[in-house]
């Protein structure tokens, strides 16, 4: 079994009392170093050699805990789901409500790791808290007099909704980052963009432009959620 370099003391003694000197690598700490890693370099930059690097073992003993990349990366999407809990969860408040509750969760945790919407976009739900979450979902809609056919139609929805809405924050917040200004500053530029097109010809861009170059991000996603939502809550009647 591969085990975890020993680094010389230094001279407060701290390496020797923040970790043991043998530490047996397995499963759980390559997910948590691959996770710590995530938000550090990104996931295009994330790979088994740098885990490998960052644990003190080679890339190869990884593979005896994890098959490759792609198991890795539903490792973390499963471990993600599991800081999700199931707060949400809560069978005496009406059914929409439940779902508001999880998607908040949703969203809030996405945001919590680096890259976490795109993990989530390109894999497959197999990990336990993963189908967990999606086994909380189907008994809320189930409850709620679904039918069967349309359960898993709706949850895939609201799981759509809550990644895209995700990537969209994500992806401006980037833009304002490689500008070097804030979300709202790189709105405003936007704004007098569209300020200075022809109103003849973009009336409605222009008139409208305060609204969808400004980062109302709260408003904007819970109104999603209650146009989603309340077109769910159509099929029921």
């Amino acid at each position: 079994m591969a085990r975890k370099r020993i680094y010389p003391m230094d001279l407060a003694g701290e390496a020797g009392s923040a970790q043991s000197a043998h530490i047996p690598l397995d499963r759980k700490r390559i997910v948590q170093k691959a996770l710590d890693m995530l938000n550090e370099v990104g996931l295009k930059e994330l790979s088994m050699r740098k885990i490998g690097d960052a644990l003190g073992v080679k890339a190869a003993s990884l593979y005896y805990h994890v098959k490759d990349k792609d198991e890795l990366l539903q490792l973390i999407a499963d471990q993600i789901s599991l800081e999700m809990g199931m707060n949400w969860a809560d069978a005496s408040l009406p059914w929409k409500d439940q779902m508001v509750r999880w998607a908040e969760h949703f969203r809030a945790v996405l945001h919590k790791h680096r890259d976490a919407a795109d993990i989530f976009g390109s894999t497959i739900a197999l990990g336990p808290y993963r189908l967990q979450q999606i086994e909380a979902l189907y008994k809320v809609f189930d409850a709620a007099g679904f039918r069967d056919e349309q359960i898993p139609w709706l949850s895939g929805m609201l799981k759509n909704y809550v990644l895209g809405f995700v990537s969209e924050e994500v992806r401006l917040t980037g833009m304002a980052q490689r500008k070097e200004v804030d979300v709202k500053s790189l709105g405003e530029q936007y704004l007098e963009t569209y300020g200075r097109l022809p109103r003849d010809k973009f009336p409605h861009l222009i008139r409208l432009a305060p609204y969808s170059t400004g980062a109302h991000w709260e408003d904007e996603f819970h109104f999603g959620l209650k146009v989603l939502l309340d077109g769910f809550n159509a099929q029921l009647r």
